[in-house]
């Protein structure tokens, strides 16, 4: 694994308040282009034909998506997932230095641990057939002692508003949301005035290969649909302190932690 294209921005006072405010940071090309070949190459490799573990469209349901596996584009992979375990350049960006480093600081964390629970994937948005995923919060689906995680989401290629790039609701993880302004899927309900407020503050955010955003788990997130021919790659990884344990008999206490 390669360092950086540019030396590595120290997360001075500017960069831990703005996450602090907003929720998310981007850092312009942190991983180097080698590095991003590398995964993007094993990423497309897996995909024809699919190496398991994998996520298909027709399985989430989200708006676009095929409706079922048997239907038109009912092969189309959503995410591969498990990319820790699939190759050593995902491993090596996994707990490459300039992401650990930043994540230590932004979750003010001496001990590191990224879960192999959640995310861990390739997110493998693909034309034609993907689909559009709704406003939520990461740790509505998750289950640990406090809401304090941080994901890592590299651009394997560019990202923009006509492949499906991520949107965010800048502040929104300092929302006390009720669980009313939750559908029953847990994503945000565009019905509730306070929610469309919400949503008119709404950012794209158009990223560039070797692009880092991360994010807090509290961030109000949401993406559109792929609408060119070629697939969009995305590496995402999480991360949370040592003390912040998973819940016991829950989806993110399923697998170990990996230390960084």
């Amino acid at each position: 694994m390669s360092e950086p294209a540019e030396p590595f921005p120290s997360a001075g006072n500017a960069a831990r308040d703005a996450f602090a405010r907003d929720g998310y940071l981007i850092l312009r090309q942190l991983a180097a282009a080698e590095d991003c070949r590398r995964m993007a190459a094993q990423a497309l490799a897996a995909l024809n034909p699919v190496v398991a573990p994998a996520e298909f469209e027709a399985d989430v349901g989200y708006a676009g998506a095929p409706r079922g596996r048997a239907a038109a584009g009912g092969d189309t992979p959503r995410r591969l997932l498990g990319a820790y375990a699939r190759d050593a350049s995902f491993r090596g960006w996994a707990r490459h230095p300039s992401v650990a480093r930043m994540v230590r600081q932004l979750l003010g964390s001496a001990d590191l641990r990224m879960s192999q629970c959640h995310h861990n994937c390739v997110m493998t948005k693909h034309g034609g057939h993907s689909s559009a995923t709704l406003w939520h919060q990461d740790i509505r689906y998750w289950s640990f002692d406090r809401p304090e995680l941080v994901s890592v989401w590299l651009a394997l290629g560019a990202e923009t508003r006509a492949n499906g790039a991520l949107w965010v609701i800048p502040g929104s993880h300092r929302e006390s949301l009720r669980r009313g302004r939750f559908d029953g899927e847990l994503f945000l309900r565009p019905d509730v005035p306070d929610n469309a407020r919400l949503i008119e503050a709404a950012v794209p955010l158009t990223l560039e290969p070797g692009d880092a955003l991360f994010f807090h788990c509290r961030l109000l997130h949401a993406a559109g649909r792929n609408d060119t021919d070629a697939v969009k790659l995305s590496v995402v990884f999480t991360y949370h302190d040592a003390l912040n344990q998973p819940i016991p008999g829950t989806r993110s206490a399923q697998y170990p932690s990996i230390v960084v």
